[in-house]
């Protein structure tokens, strides 16, 4: 039976400038470069701690 990789909508909602430079750089790691731009990733522990610091710029979506 083939495993189906589980994926998770972010988008960035506040602006990235003016952040600590380590909140920056998860942001650029989900690869979220505007505002209101939505990316899909896959739900790993490591985007899961990307996620978890820098959810208050953040809207995220299971699917």
């Amino acid at each position: 039976m083939p495993q189906t990789k589980k994926t998770v909508s972010v988008t960035l909602l506040k602006s990235k400038f003016g952040r600590v430079p380590g909140h920056k750089e998860c942001v650029h790691g989900l690869g979220l470069r505007r505002r209101h731009q939505t990316v899909t990733v896959l739900d790993t522990p490591e985007n899961r701690g990307m996620i978890n610091k820098v959810s208050y710029l953040l809207k995220v979506e299971e699917s």
